[in-house]
């Protein structure tokens, strides 16, 4: 693909399942999205996290899938894989507990967003907030109620890429999510509650 903006058109989403692991792999590339993360960061402690880094994360990740969990939503441009949010009971992410920031704030059974990644031709054009869509849709059938996020509110009006990996709190506010704690100036905790 060139290094202009591809249009984002034509959407289709799916979870992630065994038959579109190769289109979760292609997304992701050979570093993994981030640095060999394979989105098994919340997933792990961190010295855990830091001794996969790469392949293993990807096993990892693939270990999950084949045992038949959904661990996130592909977005899908004209068959081709350009998104990826990573939505699950609250309990497939224990690293949220050990976070300051995210720990958790009653005791209601949520489900989590914990991650985006977009192909890079296809950022910044409103692509994170239909996967959040897509996100409630999948919860909703699965028998979920609440569904929690853990935003970045940047100070600056651009934060670069690396830094918004668990999305954007204007993104939430959009898909209809309500700030319900902040303990961070850059960090709220949001919910969508599900009819």
């Amino acid at each position: 693909m060139d290094k202009s903006k591809a249009i984002v058109s034509d959407l289709t989403f799916f979870p992630l399942t065994k038959e579109r692991w190769p289109d979760f792999e292609t997304l992701f590339g050979v570093r993994g999205a981030c640095g060999g993360c394979w989105c098994m960061l919340w997933r792990l402690t961190r010295s855990e996290f830091e001794r996969q880094k790469g392949e293993k994360n990807k096993k990892a990740m693939k270990t999950i899938v084949n045992s038949g969990e959904v661990p996130g939503i592909l977005a899908f441009s004209h068959g081709h894989a350009v998104g990826w949010c990573s939505v699950a009971p609250r309990e497939r992410f224990p690293a949220l507990d050990r976070s300051r920031i995210s720990k958790r704030i009653d005791d209601q059974p949520v489900w989590s967003i914990t991650c985006f990644f977009i192909e890079k031709n296809y950022r910044e054009q409103g692509l994170s907030v239909q996967l959040i869509n897509a996100a409630i849709d999948y919860v909703q059938q699965q028998g979920g109620k609440i569904l929690e996020a853990y935003p970045v509110e940047p100070k600056k009006v651009r934060a670069p890429a690396v830094f918004v990996w668990t999305g954007l709190a204007a993104a939430f506010k959009k898909a209809g999510f309500v700030e319900c704690a902040r303990r961070s100036e850059t960090r709220p905790m949001m919910r969508y509650y599900i009819k």
